[in-house]
C-alpha cells in the first residue's frame, strides 16, 4: 500500500494518508495511456486546413481557345488542377477530427497516468492549498517553500477564484479540479500536488 507524507503551505509535515491499494496499485497501461494521448491530441486539431477546387477559384469560365484547329492540347477552364493556379486535387477541407473512446478506457488510463507519477515518487500531498490573495508574488512564495520549480498539476477539490488568477502568470503550473483532470493533463507534468480533499474525490471517482 503506497503511503504519502501530507504537508502544509510551509512545507511542514502535518500526517500521513495511505492511498487505496485497490486503485492506486502501481499499475501502468501504456496501451491505455497511448490511446488516450492519441485521442486527446486529435481532439485538440483545429481541422481548419482548406484548399479550393477547381469549382471554387474564381475566374475560368470561358474556355481558353477553341477545341481544334489550334495544334494544342484541348482545355475547357484555365482553373483546371492542371494549369497554374488552378483548383487543388484532393486537398485538405474542414473537418472534425475529434472521436470518443469507452469510459473505462479513460479511467484506467488515468489511473495508470497517476501510478506512473507515483511510481517515480512525483506525486505530493498537501493538507489544502489556499491563498488569500490573487497576487501572483504571494502565489509563488508558496510554491518555493513547497519546492515547485518544473512544471507541477496543482489538483485542487473545487474552483478557487483566487488560486487560478494568482497561477495564471506561472507558466510551469497547471490547476486542475479533481472531478475534470485527465491522463493527459498528469503526463503532460512532470510533477502532481493533490490536496487532501482531491485525494478523496480522485478515489471515489477511479473506483469500478
Amino acid at each position: 500500500m503506497k503511503e504519502l507524507n501530507i504537508v502544509n503551505i510551509k512545507n511542514e509535515k502535518v500526517g500521513k494518508v495511505e492511498l487505496d491499494k485497490n486503485i492506486f496499485d502501481g499499475k501502468v497501461s501504456k496501451g491505455c495511456i497511448y490511446q488516450l494521448v492519441n485521442m486527446y491530441r486529435a481532439n485538440q486539431r483545429l481541422g481548419s486546413a482548406s484548399t479550393k477546387t477547381r469549382g471554387e477559384v474564381s475566374g475560368g469560365g470561358i474556355k481558353p481557345w477553341r477545341q481544334k484547329g489550334t495544334g494544342r492540347a484541348r482545355h475547357g477552364s484555365i482553373r483546371s488542377p492542371l494549369w497554374r493556379h488552378g483548383g487543388s486535387t484532393f486537398g485538405p477541407h474542414p473537418r472534425d477530427y475529434s472521436y470518443q473512446v469507452p469510459q473505462n478506457l479513460k479511467r484506467v488510463g488515468l489511473v495508470s497516468a497517476i501510478n506512473d507519477k507515483l511510481n517515480e515518487d512525483k506525486v505530493f500531498l498537501i493538507d489544502e492549498f489556499k491563498t488569500g490573495s490573487v497576487k501572483t508574488k504571494d502565489f509563488s512564495a508558496i510554491l518555493g517553500k513547497l519546492k515547485i520549480v518544473e512544471k507541477c498539476l496543482i489538483v485542487i477539490d473545487e474552483i478557487n477564484k483566487n488560486i487560478i488568477l494568482a497561477a495564471r502568470n506561472i507558466p510551469f503550473v497547471q490547476i486542475g479540479l479533481a472531478a475534470e483532470i485527465n491522463a493527459y493533463d498528469v503526463l503532460l507534468n512532470n510533477k502532481i500536488l493533490l490536496t487532501k480533499k482531491s485525494v478523496e474525490i480522485l478515489t471515489k471517482r477511479l473506483k469500478k
